[in-house]
C-alpha cells in the first residue's frame, strides 16, 4: 500500500473561501520515487524525488541520491507519474446572464481536474479583477488566471460581457479604457467592422498589450496575422482563406458547406506558411467545434458531468446558444458536418507539422455541455486524434501556455526554481493520453490536494450547482 501523509477531510459545509485553506501546506513536501513527465520533450525519468518548498520546486533528482529534509511531508509515489499543472488557455468564467457568478462551481472544477492555469477570454472584468486577486492572495480556491474583460464586438454585440465597436476611434477607446482598467489582453470577436478591428489591432500594438481572438467576418485570417493577432481562436478565418471565394465570403453569407466545397489545397499550404511565418498560435477549441457540428449525432442526454451544471446552464444558457446562435450555424447536413470536423483535424495536423504554435482550450462553459476541468483532457485527447504525439499534446495544456504567456520562467514544466503547479497521475499519459484523468493528487501553488481532498470539492460543487438557480 502506498504512504501517503495523513490529510484531514474537508467538511461538508466548506465555501470555497474555505477550500483555499484546505489541503496540507507544509513548508517542504517531497514526492518519492515518481515518475517524471517533465513536458519539455524529454523522455520520462523514473524513480525521480521531486521536493516542493513554500511555492516552488526546490529539487529533482534520483531517488536515494536527493536528501529528504527533515520533517518534511513525503509521499511514496512509487507508480505514478508527475506532469505540469494544465492550462485551459479559452475560457469563460462569468459572462453576463449566460455564465452568472459562482466561483463555488466553475473554479473549484477547474482545479479537481489539475487545471491549474486558466486564459478567460470574455467576462465581466470586477468579478474577475477581484477573483484574480484573491486567488493571487491565497484567500480563494481556484487557477490561475489572464482576463480579457469585455469583448470587442460589433455595435450591436451577440454576447454578454461585451464591448459594441462602431467604427475606428470605438476600436481605439476601448482597448485603452480595458488597458487602464487593468485586462492582460484583447479578445476580438466575429462582428468588430473591419476599421474597429485594425484601428484596436495598432492600439493593442502601441499599448504592447496581446491581441487576439476571432477573426472578424470582414478580415481575412491573413490580414489578422500580418496584424500581429497573437492567437485565432476556432480556426477562424482560416477556411475561408483557404476557400476559392474567400473575396464572397467576406461579404457573406458564410457557412460550412461552402468552407468544405470551395476548399483549395494550394490556399491552404500558403496559409499554413504565413501562420507558421508569423507564428500566430491556434486555439482550435477542437471538444467544442465537435460538440457543435455533431450535435445530432452524440447523446448528452446521460452525461453523467450534468450535475455539476447549475439551472442557469442547462435550462437558460444551453438553450439560448442552441436556439439564437446555433441555429444560423448549424444549417448543413451531418454529414457535410462530419466532413468539416475532419477537416479541422487534418488542418490541426498540417498546420502543426509547418510549426504553427497551438495551445489547448475549450470554451467553457458558454459551450452547449462543455464542462470546466473535464472537457479540457477532452481535448487534449483530439490533438492526439488529429495526429499529435501524447507528448505534444500534453504540451498544449503545460508548456505552451507558458510560452504564449511569456512565463516560461516561471510555469509549464517540471523544473527546479519553477512554481509548484503540478498533477499526480496513476498512470503514464505518454502510454494513453486518456490518463491524464486518472489524477491522484493536485499540487496548487505548493499546496497539495489529495485524491479524497478533490473528491469532497467535487461532491460540494455539485450540491452548489442544485442550489443554484
Amino acid at each position: 500500500m502506498k504512504r501517503v501523509f495523513a490529510l484531514a477531510l474537508l467538511s461538508v459545509m466548506m465555501t470555497s473561501t474555505a477550500f483555499a485553506q484546505a489541503g496540507v501546506s507544509s513548508s517542504t513536501l517531497v514526492f518519492s520515487q515518481v515518475n517524471v513527465i517533465d513536458a519539455t520533450g524529454s523522455p520520462l525519468q523514473s524513480d525521480m524525488t521531486v521536493i516542493v518548498q513554500g511555492q516552488h520546486i526546490a529539487e529533482i533528482g534520483k531517488s536515494g541520491k536527493v536528501k529528504i529534509p527533515a520533517g518534511a511531508n513525503v509521499i511514496d509515489a512509487q507508480g505514478e507519474y508527475l506532469i505540469p499543472g494544465l492550462w485551459d488557455m479559452h475560457v469563460h468564467t462569468v459572462f453576463g446572464d449566460w455564465l452568472p457568478r459562482n466561483e463555488k462551481i466553475t473554479l473549484p472544477l477547474f482545479v479537481a481536474n489539475g487545471v491549474t492555469g486558466i486564459r478567460d477570454m470574455g467576462g465581466d472584468l470586477d468579478v474577475l479583477k477581484q477573483w484574480r486577486s484573491e486567488i493571487a492572495a491565497g484567500k480563494l480556491l481556484g487557477p490561475r488566471m489572464v482576463i480579457a474583460g469585455p469583448m470587442l464586438d460589433g455595435p450591436v454585440p451577440r454576447f454578454p460581457s461585451s464591448a459594441p465597436v462602431a467604427n475606428a476611434a470605438d476600436g481605439r477607446k476601448v482597448v485603452d479604457d480595458l488597458k487602464l482598467q487593468g485586462v492582460d489582453f484583447i479578445k476580438i470577436q466575429s462582428l468588430i467592422p473591419r476599421d474597429g478591428y485594425f484601428a484596436a489591432a495598432e492600439e493593442a500594438r502601441k499599448l504592447g498589450i496581446p491581441f487576439v481572438g476571432h477573426v472578424p467576418d470582414t478580415v481575412r485570417a491573413s490580414e489578422a496575422s500580418d496584424a500581429d493577432q497573437k492567437s485565432i481562436e476556432h480556426f477562424t478565418g482560416i477556411f475561408e482563406g483557404c476557400s476559392t471565394i474567400e473575396d464572397q465570403l467576406l461579404k457573406g453569407p458564410k457557412g460550412l458547406g461552402l468552407n468544405v466545397k470551395t476548399y483549395d489545397a494550394t490556399r491552404a499550404k500558403t496559409i499554413i506558411a504565413l501562420m507558421a511565418k508569423n507564428q500566430t498560435w491556434q486555439v482550435p477549441t477542437l471538444v467544442w467545434e465537435r460538440g457543435q457540428w455533431l450535435v445530432d449525432d452524440i447523446d448528452l442526454s446521460h452525461d453523467p458531468l450534468t450535475k455539476y451544471a447549475p439551472a442557469a446552464w442547462k435550462d437558460r444558457t444551453w438553450p439560448m446558444f442552441t436556439r439564437d446562435i446555433i441555429k444560423d450555424m448549424d444549417v448543413d447536413p451531418l454529414l457535410t458536418r462530419k466532413r468539416f470536423v475532419q477537416m479541422e483535424f487534418e488542418m490541426t495536423l498540417a498546420m502543426h507539422r509547418a510549426g504553427v504554435p497551438f495551445m489547448a482550450g475549450t470554451d467553457t462553459a458558454a459551450g452547449v455541455h462543455i464542462f470546466p476541468g473535464f472537457s479540457l483532457h477532452d481535448e487534449i485527447a483530439l490533438f492526439v486524434d488529429a495526429g499529435l504525439t501524447p507528448m505534444e499534446a500534453l504540451q498544449t495544456a503545460t508548456r505552451n501556455p507558458a510560452q504564449f504567456l511569456g512565463r516560461t520562467s516561471e510555469i509549464g514544466t517540471i523544473e527546479k526554481d519553477k512554481i509548484a503547479d503540478l498533477v499526480l497521475l496513476d498512470a503514464n499519459p505518454l502510454d494513453d493520453i486518456h490518463n491524464t484523468r486518472k489524477i491522484r493528487a493536485v499540487v496548487l501553488n505548493g499546496r497539495y490536494l489529495s485524491r479524497a481532498d478533490l473528491d469532497e470539492m467535487l461532491k460540494q460543487v455539485e450540491a452548489a450547482a442544485a442550489a443554484f438557480k
